[in-house]
């Protein structure tokens, strides 16, 4: 038979610790307070850089809280739209992985912004962002945890 002692020295670690309800993702502290600067964005559109502000806005994902993604959502939208056709393939080419699931987030959620004539332009960005990320980018997107 065995014994019961009671010790827990056998454990590596505290199995509590993984608890549904108490996870939290990792996340750097700086990257909670980044956010996509609305005056630069809006400086590079005006100088003609969308492929520029469009990177701006995917290395930079906004706070915690539902107005600041609500408002880098709707910067997003203005950005894609600003884009012409033959522009869109040469943006989506430089991106990398991490900013092509990016992107594919915020074709999603734009997709909730109704606005005139936005959705056929988000539908051709969603075309021009599968073809170089395939299905492993809708994937990464639907099942990530964090939000945009």
């Amino acid at each position: 038979m065995s014994k019961n002692t009671g010790a827990t020295l056998f454990r590596s670690f505290n199995v509590d610790d993984y608890d549904e309800d108490k996870y939290q993702d990792e996340q750097n502290e700086d990257q909670k307070e980044q956010g996509p600067n609305y005056s630069e964005v809006v400086n590079f559109l005006n100088a003609g850089k969308n492929s520029d502000a469009l990177i701006h806005i995917l290395n930079n994902p906004p706070a915690d809280t539902k107005a600041s993604r609500d408002k880098a959502s709707q910067l997003t939208t203005k950005v894609l739209t600003s884009f012409r056709g033959n522009d869109m393939d040469t943006a989506v080419e430089g991106l990398n992985s991490k900013q092509i699931d990016m992107l594919m987030k915020y074709i999603y959620i734009g997709f909730e912004f109704f606005s005139e004539g936005s959705s056929a332009i988000l539908l051709t960005w969603h075309e021009k962002v599968f073809a170089i990320g395939g299905l492993g980018s809708i994937i990464r997107v639907l099942t990530d945890r964090s939000r945009v």
